[in-house]
């Protein structure tokens, strides 16, 4: 937890004064911090085909209104690719290939707009993970011989509509910016996106389901 403040320190110095709905830095971090932890489906695009990006997170949010944290995002639609190929007989032939991709990114999202069930934010996410190809559609990392390095850099902008204290759903409308030393597949993935996402809050449906756990009293009840 420490590392997090120290980390909202940093980040929202650069937003200190450009938004009104935002309070000072000191009241920020010294208030209540609660676990942002959250799996989120995710509709992008790879070389104009739609597909989806599953994930979860999980962090710290500091008075609703600064998330730091981290994740483990991966694609979930089985795209792939035919073309021709020669065999190790020399024969020219079309083959289908999966492409995958995994990655770890550290995330900010610094909420300048919130009521009951409305939210509006400014997201950052900085990632790095692999792509490779494969020959089935299921994961598998032992044919991973062929993977490029990812580095993701994704600015945007989030809107947020909340049905329950544990469910809502959610809009991105950012640019993802990619670089690999595969120039093939970094032109597959730097693009605009525009991604609607499903979102669970887990730590606020074991509130209301476990309201007299020592968590439950510790970091609950859940709320808006």
């Amino acid at each position: 937890m420490r590392l997090l403040r120290i980390l909202a320190v940093l980040l929202f110095g650069s937003f200190a004064g450009r938004a009104q709905y935002l309070d000072s830095l000191g009241e920020v971090i010294r208030g209540k911090a609660n676990i942002d932890l959250r799996l989120e489906s995710r509709w992008s695009f790879v070389n104009n085909e739609l597909i989806t990006i599953s994930g979860v997170r999980i962090g710290a949010a500091f008075e609703k209104k600064l998330r730091l944290g981290g994740g483990l995002s991966w694609l979930k639609t089985p795209y792939s690719q035919t073309e021709l190929t020669v065999n190790e007989n020399g024969q020219t032939i079309l083959k289908t290939t999966y492409f995958k991709l995994a990655y770890l990114a550290a995330y900010a999202d610094v909420v300048f707009y919130k009521t009951k069930r409305w939210q509006l934010s400014v997201p950052l996410q900085i990632g790095a993970g692999f792509t490779w190809r494969q020959d089935v559609p299921q994961y598998q990392l032992n044919q991973m011989d062929s993977r490029q390095f990812l580095f993701l850099y994704e600015p945007g902008i989030t809107v947020q509509f909340k049905l329950t204290r544990w469910f809502g759903l959610g809009s991105d409308v950012a640019y993802r910016f990619t670089l690999k030393n595969n120039k093939k597949i970094s032109e597959q993935l730097s693009s605009p996106t525009y991604s609607f996402k499903i979102m669970f809050w887990l730590d606020q449906l074991y509130f209301m389901v476990f309201p007299e756990s020592d968590w439950s009293r510790k970091s609950g009840p859940a709320t808006w």
